[in-house]
C-alpha cells in the first residue's frame, strides 16, 4: 500500500510517503499562518520525490495540532498515538519516548506490545520547548542550531534561575550586559530545558530504553544536557523530526 502521513505541527509541517511500512519520500515546511496550504505543499513535494500522484495514494492520514484542518486526509490521529506507533515499529520493545516539538514537550511510555502506558505534556508554557530555545537564540543573535553550537563550546555553563521563558529572557539579557560568554549562556539554557525534561522523565519506568525524537532531537547540545542531567542514555532514530508523520501513516 501507498500512504501519506502528514504531521501539521504548530511550527513545522512534515510529510512522509510510505510504501509497505517503508518511507520512500519526506518533505518539510514551516506551518506559518496558512497550515493547510503548507500541508498541501509538502504533500506535493513528497509525492514529486517519489514520482507519484495523488491518485496513487491509498490513504492520507493527518496528525498534529492542525490535523483536523487538512481536508484531503482520510483519517486523523493524535500525535501521541502516532509517535508511539512509529517508535514501537522501530524499537520492537517497551520504552520511554521524549518528543520535543515547537510548542510542547511530551514524555510517553509504551509497553512491550506498543500500547501507551502513560504520558505527560508540557504544553502550558514555552519553557521546555523548541519555541523557548528559538526565543533565547534570538536574544543571542543566532538561530536554534547556532545556539546548540555555542553550547558545545562552553567551559562553564551558567545556572539560570528563571523557570518562565519571559523571565529567562530578562535573565539572559542581564547576563549579556555583565559580559557573560554567549557559549556559557547557551549551555545554561540547554541545561534549563533539560532539567524540565528530566523532571518529566522521573515519573516513568527507569529500566527501559529512552528514545528522543521531534525537532529537538536534531540538536546535539540538547541531547547531551538531557543525558547528563537525567543520567540516562538517549537513542535517536534516523530522521527524528518525521517520526510522528511516519507513525500516522502506519496506523490505518
Amino acid at each position: 500500500m501507498l500512504k501519506a502521513g502528514i504531521d501539521i505541527g504548530s511550527v513545522m509541517t512534515k510529510c512522509v510517503i510510505v510504501r509497505d511500512e517503508t518511507v520512500i519520500a519526506r518533505a518539510i515546511g514551516r506551518s506559518g499562518t496558512m497550515p493547510e496550504i503548507i500541508a498541501e505543499k509538502v504533500l506535493k513535494e513528497a509525492l514529486s520525490q517519489a514520482e507519484l500522484d495523488y491518485s496513487d495514494l491509498d490513504k492520507i492520514v493527518s496528525t498534529g495540532y492542525g490535523r483536523h484542518i487538512f481536508s484531503k486526509a482520510h483519517f486523523t490521529i493524535t500525535e501521541i498515538s502516532a509517535v508511539a506507533k512509529a517508535v514501537f515499529h522501530i524499537m520492537k520493545t517497551g520504552c520511554l519516548i521524549i518528543d520535543v516539538g515547537g510548542q510542547d514537550t511530551k514524555t510517553i511510555e509504551i509497553d512491550g506490545s506498543g500500547e501507551i502506558v502513560d504520558f505527560l505534556m508540557n504544553d502550558k508554557c514555552a519553557a521546555g520547548t523548541g519555541r523557548f530555545l528559538e526565543m533565547m537564540a534570538g536574544v543571542l543573535e543566532t538561530d536554534i542550531y547556532g545556539l546548540g553550537k555555542l553550547a558545545l563550546q562552553a567551559d562553564k555553563p551558567v545556572l539560570l534561575n528563571a523557570t518562565c521563558s519571559v523571565f529567562a529572557e530578562s535573565e539572559v539579557v542581564s547576563l549579556i550586559a555583565h559580559n557573560e560568554k554567549k557559549e556559557n549562556i547557551a549551555a545554561g539554557l540547554f541545561n534549563a530545558i533539560a532539567s524540565r525534561i528530566a523532571t518529566m522523565m522521573a515519573h516513568f519506568n527507569k529500566n527501559v530504553p529512552v528514545v528522543f525524537c521531534g525537532g529537538g532531537a536534531n540538536i546535539p547540545a540538547l541531547k547531551n544536557s538531557i543525558e547528563k542531567i537525567s543520567n540516562r542514555k538517549l537513542e535517536i532514530p534516523e530522521y527524528p523530526q518525521f517520526l510522528v508523520a511516519f507513525g500516522s501513516a502506519l496506523t490505518f
